[in-house]
């Protein structure tokens, strides 16, 4: 293979100012647009030696022909050529959308003579004012039932408009008050359109003005003794509070801001977008990334914000972000451009003033709620991939992938993926993670503990040689009693201390029933695989190929993903196996491998908690408040045990002699 490709620009040719570059292929097909700062450095990057670059770096370069660039001023005009020529080409090796259009809005016709609420997932009505998105119609639809008796604006469709004109006579929303009725002139078409006009601007977040005014009124009319105004008035501002009272207030009332947060991997990213007006959750939406191409946290929120508010979507003062990017000053003169173009969001009356700024949460409520949009976005990102590896004709192109990548001569039907845990080399312990027609099977989930070991390579071919005893005609006896179902069941060595062919005396029913569980589970157990995967790389798969050939044990095949860059990797083999990227095949196989690192993470915090609390828990005076305290300080009883009496009296709570006490108790184990 050649060190780089063959139309790499010489070094000198390539401008150092700003710009931004295409990559063609030999179709002339544009497939990646990126911008940069400095053209020559960004460039580079791409011509070093193609065995140092990212797999889909290197598949991306490889797969063009050509490149060309276009300088540019400054670097405000290369984020907004790139955002064009993004929209304009579609490159595949660009982020790619896959955006959930079956959203519900709430839409205001601005634009018509005489301008009508709906409820549409139609994004392009001219002139019109959205609001949302929302999760559910039939709550867009009670809120709109219920600001119609303070709003009473045009609803109905085109078609019954034009009947009630011709006829003279209003619908029923005219007759019991939720419609102005300007189709028989009840109100001018001006006055009408103030009244949607108030409509828009109370959904943008001006509520709370509406209700102080509205109550002034009330009782500016109570007060003269007009009854029947001071109880339409009443009405209205219980209409009001009513539709307030179903989206939550979050932060300050003055508070008009878009929080967005971003859960990602190697594959793909999800992001959620939680639109707050006037210090409530007006709307929420969620959409999912791929990736192709290896993208940092700050580079995909500022794709993600392009995206958010293309159209005529208008970014509020303030966004929130989990990160910046590098280009958040050129971001904020974009936006703010936007914010000017797509005009008032609460009437028609003209643009809006004021600089967008992007920032990151750090305290406070802001920060709560930049917490709860990310663990949105984190349900979101284990769903889609649940759902993506959970589908039968996904699952099975999946199987059929693996085994044609890997050679093997049938589909892993059954596949074991097996992951280490540990918190600074204590408390190591491994899972076993089974997958049966690509889906979990969680009773045959196992959890080893692993006494002693001198890294991960060492604990992987201890792990893989007690679970090859099982498959050994006869080799129960070798596997060991650390190997623990995932339910704390009673492991089938520990039944008793009887030697073979001793007899059990005055045996109870329930150990013999608890006897018979166990064979039930050793057989499942004792079931071989197809395919068994480790996490790691070649040092992992090394150690697990040399479990395998001690053990005898024939007809495996064996693999280790490594994580950074998700290539799977074969005994024996100098080059890894490159699943095709957004794969079913390397979807199924991750997600193996991010179900064992749950599992023995989980397993190694339980035992970390148990380990503290058994020790510490004789103590007098150390209760389970001081031993979380001293959880969090030390980590584990190993780092503790190291430490001096003035060193553990620093922990909240612990005085001098409860300190002294701890250090004895210790020191006696």
């Amino acid at each position: 293979m050649a060190d780089t490709v063959s139309y790499r620009p010489k070094a000198g040719e390539i401008p150092t100012q700003p710009g931004v570059y295409r990559f063609r292929d030999a179709n002339r097909r544009v497939l990646y647009v990126g911008k940069a700062k400095n053209l020559r450095a960004r460039l580079s990057n791409y011509f070093a030696p193609l065995h140092n670059l990212h797999d889909r770096t290197r598949k991306m370069v490889t797969s063009a022909s050509s490149v060309e660039w276009t300088v540019v001023a400054t670097e405000f005009e290369a984020l907004q050529l790139e955002y064009t020529w993004i929209k304009e080409f579609n490159p595949p090796f660009n982020v790619q959308f896959r955006d959930d259009k079956t959203y519900p809005y709430l839409a205001v016709t601005l634009g018509e003579d005489v301008p009508r609420v709906t409820v549409t997932r139609n994004r392009n009505i001219k002139d019109a004012r959205y609001f949302g998105p929302y999760t559910k119609v039939w709550a867009i639809r009670d809120t709109v039932d219920l600001m119609l008796k303070a709003f009473p604006m045009r609803s109905c469709s085109d078609g019954v408009y034009r009947r009630a004109e011709i006829t003279g006579r209003p619908c029923l929303l005219g007759d019991i008050g939720k419609c102005a009725a300007p189709c028989v002139g009840r109100v001018t078409k001006d006055e009408h359109r103030e009244i949607a006009e108030d409509f828009v601007s109370f959904m943008a977040g001006n509520d709370t003005r509406y209700i102080r005014d509205l109550t002034h009124r009330m009782k500016a009319a109570a007060s003269t003794q007009d009854y029947e105004s001071a109880a339409r008035h009443r009405d209205a501002i219980q209409a009001l509070e009513a539709a307030m009272s179903k989206s939550a207030i979050v932060l300050p009332e003055n508070v008009d801001a878009d929080i967005f947060g971003i859960a990602h991997d190697e594959l793909a990213a999800a992001v959620q977008q939680f639109i707050v007006r006037g210090g409530r959750i007006r709307g929420v939406r969620s959409w999912v990334v791929d990736k192709e191409l290896d993208v940092d946290l700050g580079e995909l929120v500022e794709i993600v914000l392009q995206n958010a508010y293309e159209g005529d979507s208008t970014p509020p003062r303030e966004i929130l972000v989990p990160e910046l990017p590098e280009d958040a000053a050129e971001l904020e003169l974009w936006l703010t451009a936007r914010r000017q173009e797509n005009g008032d969001p609460a009437s028609s009356r003209g643009p809006l003033t004021g600089r967008v700024g992007i920032r990151v949460a750090q305290r406070g409520d802001k920060a709560a709620l930049a917490h709860t949009v990310e663990m949105n976005a984190k349900n979101a990102l284990i769903l889609y991939k649940t759902r993506r590896s959970s589908d039968f004709v996904a699952r099975s192109k999946a199987l059929g992938d693996i085994r044609d990548a890997l050679g093997m001569d049938e589909a892993p039907l059954r596949m074991e993926c097996y992951d280490v845990s540990h918190l600074s080399g204590t408390n190591i312990v491994a899972s076993m993670v089974v997958f049966e027609d690509g889906l979990p099977r969680k009773d045959q989930y196992r959890r080893f503990s692993i006494p002693e070991s001198t890294d991960d390579t060492e604990s992987i071919y201890q792990v893989i040689t007690r679970r090859l005893a099982y498959l050994r005609p006869g080799g129960e006896d070798d596997a060991s009693e650390g190997d623990e179902p995932v339910l704390d069941e009673l492991d089938p060595n520990a039944l008793g201390d009887t030697a073979p062919g001793d007899e059990a005396v005055d045996r109870d029913p329930l150990e013999d029933e608890l006897a018979a569980a166990a064979e039930k589970r050793r057989a499942r157990f004792s079931y071989p695989p197809n395919l068994l995967i480790v996490d790691g790389g070649q040092p992992q798969v090394a150690a697990a190929a040399r479990a395998l050939e001690e053990s005898g044990v024939q007809g495996i095949q064996l693999a280790g993903i490594a994580k950074r860059l998700e290539e799977i990797w074969l005994p024996d083999s100098d080059y890894p196996v490159i699943l095709p990227r957004n794969s079913d095949a390397l979807f199924l196989i991750q997600r193996i491998r991010d179900e064992a690192h749950r599992f023995a993470i989980t397993y190694q915090r339980s035992r970390r908690k148990r380990d503290i609390g058994s020790v510490l828990g004789e103590i007098p005076g150390l209760g389970p408040s001081r031993v979380k305290e001293l959880l969090k300080h030390f980590g584990s009883v190993a780092q503790l045990k190291k430490a001096s009496p003035e060193q553990i009296a620093e922990v909240k709570g612990i005085g001098p002699s409860l300190a002294g006490a701890i250090h004895d108790r210790l020191g006696t184990r």
